[in-house]
């Protein structure tokens, strides 16, 4: 017999649910403004929860936007995605009109803190314990990426995966799966395309951001459509436009001949006289691995002061004193680290905590899977393993642990 546990109703408002062990996932095929549309009035509910809710929209960006020099840093940034990126404008605006969010808002979420601060000058930036961890074992047998998504509180419970199939005349046609936050453009999480590209994406704070340059959100939604790795880096460079604010990309080619190569890239907001991103790129071969949080290890760009880099150094200092990774589970079980006071790298201990690990990756790149753990990976199996759907290459069914 089984039995049911009924929760009392007021103890499942849309403010405070509880971390849900459940992985929403939406399959659709047609145009970019068609796949926005789905997305928006499949999980409408979820997106209009999460922009009532998204503290940095609510209580920073949007008195901003009231503003002239707010208005000119949106509007010059929009220019500079129409301009290179009119279809995934399309995408956003689908999702608008599907979730009957207003664009502006949209865009203003994917914006991050650029409007405040171009429009400040560079004195306000993100100093939230925000970001990831992640992490490349490249051992014979066991090629693996794994990484926590970590995001502010509010987040959690709102995202879902998307699996898109991406049909529009002169475009050229994309077949995706990422986790996606509720309200944006897919790609700046962690996920695969069928041409064999896996990826997870690390959050850089810089100090200095730029206007009219091209927003992270963006550049990662373009990754998506990649074939290989020289496409890849003219993606992150972005000639002609450059980086708006920095990120990461851990990444690698499950269909690149010869050894299996994992790389970390690095990318700073374009320099004042350059018209392209800074770029640093880190080569794991076999035998090697690298980790990468919410700190520049390698290019020299100005960062924020406040608890993104406090906790970086922390969760980079407990991932050093476990030994290099040989196995996936010692991938898991670094993944899963809370022995440090004050910033965890499984970031989850108290309900007050402004920042959560909301979501657990493992990708096997031998076996071709996406294992998605919705609470602490060491100690509970994953909600779903998704088969990575390879452009002409055999693989196996959805299945579940």
């Amino acid at each position: 017999m089984t039995s049911v546990v009924q929760v009392p109703k007021e103890n499942l408002t849309s403010q405070d649910i509880g971390r849900r062990n459940a992985v929403p996932i939406i399959c659709t095929r047609g145009t970019h403004y068609e796949i926005g549309f789905d997305i928006g009035r499949t999980f409408s509910k979820m997106i209009g929860d999460f922009v009532e809710r998204y503290r940095p929209l609510q209580d920073n960006y949007l008195g901003m936007y009231e503003t002239s020099e707010g208005r000119r840093v949106y509007e010059e940034t929009l220019a500079c995605v129409r301009e290179q990126y009119p279809q995934y404008v399309r995408e956003i605006e689908g999702t608008a009109d599907g979730s009957g969010v207003p664009f502006y808002k949209l865009f203003l979420m994917h914006l991050d803190d650029i409007v405040p601060n171009v429009a400040d000058n560079g004195a306000q930036g993100n100093d939230q314990p925000v970001g990831c961890s992640s992490i490349v074992c490249n051992q014979p047998g066991q090629e693996i990426l794994g990484h926590n998504e970590d995001a502010l509180a509010e987040t959690l419970n709102h995202w879902y995966i998307v699996d898109a199939h991406v049909q529009e005349p002169d475009l050229p046609e994309e077949k995706f799966t990422s986790l996606s936050y509720a309200g944006f453009l897919p790609g700046y999480t962690m996920g695969y395309n069928y041409h064999g590209l896996v990826y997870c994406i690390n959050t850089l704070s810089a100090k200095t951001l730029r206007s009219g340059k091209t927003p992270r959100y963006f550049m990662t939604r373009a990754l998506l459509g990649v074939e290989n790795y020289v496409q890849a880096q003219e993606v992150l460079r972005n000639e002609g436009y450059g980086a708006a604010e920095g990120f990461s990309v851990n990444m690698t080619f499950l269909l690149q001949d010869g050894d299996r190569m994992f790389h970390n890239a690095e990318i700073g907001p374009c320099e004042t006289d350059m018209a392209c991103s800074q770029l640093n790129v880190q080569t794991a071969s076999p035998g090697e691995y690298f980790y990468h949080c919410n700190k520049y290890m390698r290019l020299k760009v100005p960062e924020v002061n406040g608890l993104i880099i406090d906790s970086s150094i922390h969760r980079m200092q407990a991932i050093e004193r476990h030994p290099p990774p040989k196995t996936v589970q010692h991938v898991i079980d670094i993944l899963s680290d809370q022995t440090d006071d004050d910033f965890r790298v499984y970031q989850e201990i108290r309900p007050e905590d402004h920042v959560k690990t909301i979501a657990t990756g493992i990708f096997d790149c031998i076996a071709r899977t996406w294992s998605i753990y919705t609470d602490k990976p060491n100690c509970n199996k994953p909600i779903v393993v998704l088969p990575l759907h390879i452009k002409n290459c055999e693989t196996v069914c959805c299945k579940r642990p």
